[in-house]
């Protein structure tokens, strides 16, 4: 369990922590001078059931609330300190409002300074608690009366904090990722670079490779200390000591966190619940400036509102636009102060730590949002699908709800998602990917009956007319997922119903009779379409339909962009791979050899030896190729599967030779 003092300046915090633990928790020499406390501090306190605590010990003047707020990470349990000559003050209710805010969930009131003052105002003191409480994160709290210097009420208080770590428990590690966020950081001799702070999600051990994010630096843990002894691992709600290999104090300091690989994620928009403190001078409204408090660090951020404001003492989701990245994941509690850093205006958790600008889609965010407020990965998860036409980001909400692979994978198989595109990209629920096949099938379908003659329809228009809101990745990966089972069939840029054959237009024949001869006087020289065109005198549009039609047909084919063969011809130059490389015992040879070889011109050489390498039939090597497939039957084969080339290309099954 981890406790947090809070409370006002000169409250005796500091003095409370050291009679229940034995530790002076002011390390820094000004502190010493001072006599109050500038920055957090640590200890430790072992139950008598052998549990141990932690404690964060909080400055409380008000010019250092920026150092309270980086202690607050991962709180368990509240001291909140009033001092009995004083009674409740400003930063009383400043950092019980705090402690609110962050959601701590159990604390005691602790009367500190009770033997410098009556019992009378001990009672007065415990009455304006009382007053105080109701409303609060702390109501119900029990309040207990000590004086740190005479020990008196200390054990009492000892026991109290006992039964409370007793019957607290470890949050929940297991699937999730580590998230450790930092709070001090300094280098040990023969050590390096050490990091103290609290492990709010996931383990950590020695010898793991984690990332200083949100800076994204590669780091490894050299070994751990938990209240100061050696440890082989510490695990969400634990603090502990880290020495890291791989960054100075400077690279891993205040403000940063130590992540797992697959949770490192910065991000600098953010959608959240905001809850505004009552009693604040005015409302929050749309581009406000303010401080954002989350994990350890401060940032200055911008708020992003859809028409609303948000008065004191309401609550209403807005936009965080960041000025830098922060580490961020589902449920992370913030705290808001205006841009003078004087005054807590509010505070909240995050939902969607990797928001997208609104941009008018008021009603679909706003949708997004409610179900990622579902009760668990796995009802957010099927909640998304089930509303989310355009697809969910897997790597999106896995890093939102911070979970592992393995787990998300599960997530995956328990809703039967589709993954046109793979893990990496976005998934479907059933339902709505079977209505964007059926969506891409007609499209198709309905060109082809009204462009009977057309060879396919353009990939890029066809996206355009079927997906309009989707991203063209999104939509892309559908296509190759419909076309890899089957249902479509994808030649270069052209996509067409399976065994699509286009009517021929008028007068095709005619043409060939005209191209005829001259393809037989080319043999295997055939120049690039323009020639053809100019050679033919035949409109260089109209040829190069013509010729799409007859590769659709598999009479030719397209083995460059503006070169077209006859099949015949292509087995020919299938052929003089093979016997070249027979001639050089299989080994290397160049374009030049091949060109020679087959009496063909450089460009075509190039052109020729280009498709067989997208084909299978040879591998580049440097400037040379070598042949991959040495079957005497080659030619065959090539043909057989040439009509298959360009479909390959939108296929995970690539078609090979071998």
């Amino acid at each position: 369990m981890i406790v947090s003092t809070a409370g006002h300046i000169d409250h005796g915090k500091t003095t409370l922590v050291k009679a229940l633990t034995g530790v002076d928790t002011d390390r820094l020499p000004e502190e010493k001078v001072r006599g109050i406390s500038i920055d957090i501090g640590f200890a430790y306190l072992a139950a008598p059931n052998g549990q141990v605590m932690g404690f964060v010990d909080v400055p409380g003047h008000e010019r250092f609330i920026h150092n309270m707020l980086a202690g607050m990470a991962g709180i368990d349990f509240a001291l909140l300190v009033v001092a009995a000559d004083d009674g409740v003050m400003p930063q009383t209710r400043e950092h019980l409002n705090i402690l609110g805010l962050f959601d701590v969930p159990a604390g005691i009131v602790v009367i500190t300074k009770s033997d410098r003052v009556s019992p009378e105002r001990v009672l007065q003191v415990r009455r304006e608690i009382e007053v105080l409480l109701p409303g609060t994160s702390l109501a119900g709290a029990p309040i207990m009366a000590v004086s740190a210097l005479s020990g008196f009420g200390i054990p009492e208080l000892q026991a109290a904090l006992a039964e409370a770590a007793a019957q607290s428990s470890m949050p929940h590690c297991e699937g999730r990722n580590l998230r450790f966020v930092i709070d001090r950081s300094f280098s040990s001799r023969g050590s390096g670079t050490v990091v103290t702070g609290t492990v709010l999600g996931g383990e950590v051990a020695a010898g793991d490779r984690l990332y200083v994010s949100p800076q994204g630096l590669p780091v490894r843990v050299r070994g751990l200390h938990k209240r100061g002894l050696p440890a082989e691992h510490a695990a969400a709600g634990e603090r502990c000591a880290i020495n890291v290999v791989g960054a100075d104090p400077s690279q891993a300091s205040r403000g940063m966190w130590l992540v797992a690989p697959n949770a490192h994620a910065p991000t600098q928009r953010l959608d959240a619940l905001v809850r505004m403190l009552p009693g604040g001078k005015r409302a929050l409204k749309h581009w406000d400036q303010v401080h954002f408090h989350i994990g350890t660090a401060d940032v200055l951020a911008r708020l992003v509102m859809t028409g609303q404001v948000i008065e004191p003492g309401q609550s209403g989701i807005v936009q965080l636009a960041l000025d830098r990245p922060v580490a961020a994941v589902l449920g992370d509690k913030f705290v808001i102060r205006d841009t003078s850093a004087k005054q807590t205006l509010g505070g909240g958790s995050v939902i969607d730590p990797f928001a997208q600008h609104p941009r008018g889609q008021i009603q679909e965010r706003l949708a997004r949002l409610q179900a990622l407020q579902e009760p668990g990965a796995n009802k957010a998860w099927l909640r998304l699908l089930d509303q989310s036409t355009g697809g969910v980001s897997v790597q999106a909400f896995r890093r939102t709800f911070n979970l592992t692979p393995e787990v998300m994978r599960g997530v995956i198989q328990s809703s039967q998602a589709a993954l046109p595109g793979g893990d990496q990209a976005s998934a479907f629920s059933a339902a709505n990917y079977q209505a964007l096949e059926t969506k891409l099938l007609t499209t198709v379908r309905a060109f082809h009956d009204h462009s009977p003659h057309a060879v396919g329809m353009d990939t890029d228009r066809l996206i355009r007319a079927t997906f309009p809101k989707l991203a063209r990745r999104v939509g892309m990966s559908v296509l190759r997922a419909v076309a890899g089972a089957g249902g479509l069939q994808v030649n270069g840029s052209l996509v067409s119903q399976p065994g699509y054959v286009p009517a021929p237009h008028p007068g095709d024949g005619k043409l060939w009779q005209q191209l005829a001869p001259l393809y037989a006087q080319w043999g295997l020289q055939v120049p690039l379409v323009r020639e053809v065109a100019a050679r033919s005198g035949i409109q260089e549009a109209q040829l190069r339909e013509f010729l799409r039609h007859r590769a659709q047909s598999g009479e030719m084919v397209r083995i460059a962009p503006d070169r077209f063969l006859e099949r015949d011809g292509l087995a020919q130059l299938a052929q003089a791979v093979v016997h070249l490389s027979q001639e050089h015992d299989h080994a290397e040879f160049t374009i030049a050899q091949y060109r020679d070889y087959a009496g063909i011109g450089r460009n075509l050489a190039i052109d020729v030896m280009e498709y067989f390498d997208q084909l299978g039939l040879t591998q580049r090597a440097g400037d040379a190729r070598v042949i991959r497939c040495r079957d005497d039957q080659i030619a065959a084969k090539l043909c057989e599967s040439a009509s298959l080339r360009r479909k390959a290309l939108y296929s995970t099954n690539i078609p090979r030779l071998e």
